[in-house]
């Protein structure tokens, strides 16, 4: 996953404060699963988009 994603992922989760420079050592275990769980979301979101073309 790429750094732009992660961070707008991280904005929408709203903890992007705490990675704005980039250390992402300061979110919490909680905030990292949310993090994936969102990624997951919408990678399945963008594969059933594809489907439905």
């Amino acid at each position: 996953m790429s750094e732009e994603t992660k961070y707008e992922l991280a904005k929408e989760l709203g903890f992007s404060h705490k990675v704005k420079d980039g250390d992402w050592g300061n979110i919490t275990t909680r905030e990292a699963g949310s993090l994936v769980r969102s990624a997951i979301k919408k990678a399945e979101d963008a594969m059933a988009q594809q489907e439905e073309q």
